[in-house]
Formats: structure tokens, sequence, C-alpha cells
């Protein structure tokens, strides 16, 4: 997991996307936002050989590759999956069925979105910091 990479967000809603923004400018942390509308944006830059992003924060529900499908594919890619992209679903629903299907995907969470602005930036916070303290494969010092 490259920790300096940039922070990928998966979001078709433009409202969320300043949520996001906002939150995350807030935080101030050093990593590029890079926001993707649709999964098959996000799939196609995540199987750039270039690419090495720190963390994905992704939607289920999202146009012609929503969030299952999309980590369906980045899980069954060699080439994605050696990198150790830690995975998140945030979402506005938590359907049983969903759940299980996106765990059986092998994400690293599962989030309801936050309502309130305050309480998306401790549940950022806490994700991210998390992840920077974490060590992995191809980053160990």
């Amino acid at each position: 997991m490259n920790k300096k990479g940039a922070i990928i967000i998966i979001e078709d809603d433009c409202d969320d996307q300043a949520f996001f923004t906002d939150v995350l400018a807030e935080l101030n942390y050093k990593n590029e936002i890079i926001f993707f509308s649709d999964g098959q944006e996000a799939l196609d830059y995540l199987t750039a050989k270039t690419s090495e992003p720190f963390i994905v924060f992704s939607d289920i529900n999202m146009p012609k590759l929503n969030g299952i499908e999309l980590r369906k594919q980045i899980h069954e890619n060699e080439d994605i999956r050696v990198k150790t992209i830690p995975y998140l679903f945030f979402t506005t629903s938590a359907e049983q069925d969903a759940v299980i299907d996106a765990y059986s995907k092998s994400i690293q969470g599962f989030f309801i979105k936050p309502s309130s602005f305050d309480e998306l930036k401790n549940t950022m916070r806490i994700i991210i910091e998390y992840w920077q303290k974490c060590e992995s494969p191809n980053y160990v010092r």
C-alpha cells in the first residue's frame, strides 16, 4: 500500500463529492484526492500500470459498473490485488445481502455515509489514520 498515493473516491452524486471534498480539505491530508463518477472510469485508472493509490472509497450504486461489480473485477485482477490497496464501501444503505456480497469480494470496510459533516470527518479520519499505521507486504519499512 502506497501511503503517499491518492485517495480515490468513486461517487456519482455531485453533492456527496462536495461533502467528501470539504471533509478531506479540513482534515488536510497531503494525499491527492481523485474522484470518479462511475466504476468503469475508476477501473480504467486502477488497471493502469502507473496508478498506485493509497485507499479507495466506493459507492455501490453507480452507473456503468456498480461498486460490487467493480470490486469483483479488482479482486480478480492480480496486478491490482498485489498493490494491497484498501477498498471500502461508503453507501446510503446497508442491506444484508449487499454487505455479505461486498465482504465476499474481500473489501476492508462497509460504511453508511454519515449525514453530518462532523460524523463523516471523524469516520474518515479514523479510517485514514488506521491505514496510515497499517503495514503491507509491498511497503514494510
